[in-house]
C-alpha cells in the first residue's frame, strides 16, 4: 500500500517543469553574471583608442558608455527648482536691477542662467557679451573667455602655451574651440585618474605654498570642479587667468587682494566707481560651509555614485542634488525628500530676501552718485563713497554669483550680505552729506528702471543694433568656424 501511495504522489511533469524553471533561472543568472563581468572589464579599460588631449567625448564612449550617456544628459533642461534649474532663463528680465548694477559691463547687455555642460560652447557663442561690442571701438573679448568652456582649450594650450593662448582674442580661437566641456577636462586619457588641465588652479596652489599633487582622490572630486567654478580675474598683463586666493577664500581676503593691486574689472559709467565682477566662487563658498568642512566633495552631491549592471560609477549628468535626493542627501541623512526641499528653499529664500535689499540700495547709490557728479562733486569727496560702493557690490555679486552658495554656506552668505548692506548704507549717507554741501537737500530723482528694457534704455544702450550685430556674427562667422573645425577634426586618426 505504501509503495502504491508513493507512486500515485509522484508526478513526473512537475519534476520536469521545476527542472526547466531552474535551468532557465540558472541560465539567466549565468548570463547576467557574465554580462556584468564583461561590462566591468569594459568599464575599467583605460587609454584604449583615446589619443592625448582628445577633446571629443564620443571618442571616450566605447570604454565608458554609462558615464558618456550621463554626460549627454547635461543637454536636457529637465530640472526645475524654486530659484533655478537647467532651463535657460533671461536673468536680466527677471532681475532688472542687474542692468544698473552691471552698467557698462557686458553682463548688463545679456545674462542668461547657466545650463548643462553640453551647452557651454553654444551658450558663449550665443550671447551679446561676446557677439556684439558695448560701444563703437570696443574690440572682441580676450581668448581667456574660452578657458572653461571646452576640452579644446588644454589641447590648444599644449601647442601654444597658456600665456600665448590668453594673449589672443576671443574671435581668433573660435574655430579651435568646438567641443563642449567633457571627459578630457577632468580625466587623464591613459589612466582615467582625475587630473587638473587648467594652469590657474595649480598656480594658485603654488602661491599658497601647496602642491596640488598631494591632493587625495576625494579632494580631487572637488578640485576638478574648482578649475572653473571659482572666482578669477584676467590679469591686465596679457589677460592671464588668475585666482585671487593668495590671502584666502573669504570675500574680505579676495577684496584685499584686489585692492592691493589696484585692480578693477570696469569703471561704472554712472557712479564712476572702480568695480569688481564676481565670477562664480562656488568652490570657495562650498569650502566655507559645513559640507566642505566635513570633507564632502562637489561630486558627492552633484555626481552621486550609482550602480547599474553590477558596475558602480558616478552620474555624469551633473545637476542639482534635489533632482536625485535618494542618491544624494539620503545617502547620509534620513529626512524625507519633502523636508530636504523645505530646508534648501528656506535658506535660499532668506538669503535672497536680504540680497534683494542690498540690490535696491546699490541701484540708488549708483544713481545718486551720478547725480552728485552732475552737481559738481569733487573727486576727493567722492573717493570714499566709490570705495564703499565697490565693496558693497562686490559682496552682493559674491553671493549672487556663487551658484548654490545660500545652501553651501548659508551662515557665511548671510554675513556677507549683511556687511554689504552696511557698506551700501554708508555710501548713501556720505552721498547725502556731499549733496547737502552742494546745495541739494531734496531726494535724488529716481528713473523708472523697473524692466530690463527700461533699464537698458536709461543707460543709452542701442539694443536693436547690438542684437543685429549678433545675428550677423551667427550668420557669417559661426559657419566659417564650423567648417574649419570639421576640416581639422577630419584629420584626427
Amino acid at each position: 500500500m505504501s509503495n502504491e501511495g508513493s507512486e500515485k504522489g509522484f508526478n513526473p511533469w512537475i519534476v520536469f517543469v521545476l527542472t526547466a524553471v531552474l535551468v532557465v533561472i540558472a541560465g539567466l543568472l549565468f548570463s547576467n553574471i557574465n554580462e556584468r563581468k564583461v561590462e566591468a572589464v569594459r568599464m575599467n579599460m583605460v587609454g584604449a583608442d583615446v589619443m592625448p588631449y582628445e577633446p571629443r567625448s564620443e571618442k571616450w564612449a566605447k570604454n565608458y558608455p554609462k558615464q558618456y550617456e550621463g554626460w549627454k544628459a547635461t543637454m536636457k533642461g529637465d530640472v526645475k527648482t524654486k530659484h533655478n534649474g537647467s532651463d535657460q532663463v533671461d536673468m536680466l528680465a527677471e532681475n532688472p536691477a542687474f542692468v544698473i548694477l552691471w552698467a557698462g559691463y557686458g553682463f548688463s547687455k545679456d545674462y542668461n542662467s547657466p545650463r548643462g555642460h553640453m551647452h557651454a560652447v553654444e551658450d558663449i557663442q550665443d550671447t551679446l557679451r561676446t557677439g556684439a561690442p558695448m560701444k563703437e571701438g570696443d574690440g572682441p573679448m580676450p581668448a581667456t573667455c574660452w578657458a572653461c568652456k571646452s576640452p579644446d582649450v588644454p589641447r590648444v594650450m599644449n601647442v601654444t602655451g597658456a600665456k600665448e593662448f590668453y594673449k589672443g582674442k576671443w574671435h581668433d580661437k573660435g574655430h579651435e574651440i568646438a567641443n563642449p566641456i567633457g571627459c578630457a577636462d577632468c580625466h587623464d586619457e591613459k589612466t582615467m585618474k582625475l587630473t587638473i588641465t587648467r594652469p590657474a588652479l595649480v598656480e594658485a596652489f603654488e602661491r599658497q605654498g601647496r602642491d596640488i599633487e598631494d591632493a587625495t582622490h576625494q579632494e580631487m572630486r572637488s578640485l576638478v570642479c574648482a578649475q572653473c567654478h571659482v572666482e578669477y580675474y584676467f590679469a591686465k598683463d596679457g589677460n592671464y587667468l588668475t585666482f585671487p586666493w593668495d590671502n584666502g577664500f573669504s570675500v574680505e581676503d579676495m577684496e584685499k587682494y584686489y585692492d592691493e593691486i589696484n585692480f578693477h574689472d570696469w569703471i561704472h559709467p554712472l557712479s564712476k566707481a572702480p568695480m569688481l565682477k564676481a565670477q562664480h566662487p562656488g568652490y570657495e563658498v562650498h569650502m566655507m560651509g559645513i559640507h566642505g568642512q566635513r570633507g564632502v566633495s562637489c561630486a558627492d552631491c552633484h555626481m552621486p555614485y550609482t550602480t547599474e549592471g553590477g558596475v558602480k560609477f558616478s552620474d555624469h549628468q551633473i545637476r542639482s542634488p534635489l533632482a536625485n535626493v535618494q542618491n544624494t542627501c539620503q545617502v547620509c541623512h534620513r529626512e524625507s525628500e519633502s523636508e530636504f526641499y523645505q530646508n534648501v528653499y528656506e535658506r535660499q529664500d532668506k538669503i535672497l530676501e536680504n540680497r534683494q535689499q542690498l540690490e535696491g540700495l546699490l541701484v540708488k547709490a549708483h544713481i545718486e552718485a551720478a547725480f552728485a557728479w552732475k552737481k559738481g562733486a569733487k573727486e576727493v569727496d567722492m573717493k570714499p563713497i566709490l570705495q564703499d560702493i565697490r565693496h558693497a557690490q562686490w559682496r552682493w555679486d559674491f553671493v549672487a554669483a556663487s551658484h548654490g552658495g545660500s545652501f553651501h554656506a548659508p551662515i557665511e552668505m548671510g554675513r556677507v550680505v549683511s556687511t554689504g548692506i552696511l557698506k551700501a548704507a554708508d555710501a548713501r549717507l556720505k552721498l547725502v552729506r556731499v549733496l547737502n554741501a552742494l546745495g541739494h537737500t531734496d531726494e535724488v530723482p529716481m528713473p523708472d528702471v523697473s524692466t530690463k528694457a527700461k533699464a537698458q534704455a536709461y543707460l543709452g544702450y542701442d539694443m536693436k543694433k547690438m542684437n543685429a550685430e549678433k545675428e550677423v556674427f551667427k550668420e557669417k562667422v559661426l559657419p566659417v568656424w564650423k567648417k574649419k573645425t570639421e576640416e581639422r577634426e577630419s584629420q584626427y586618426k
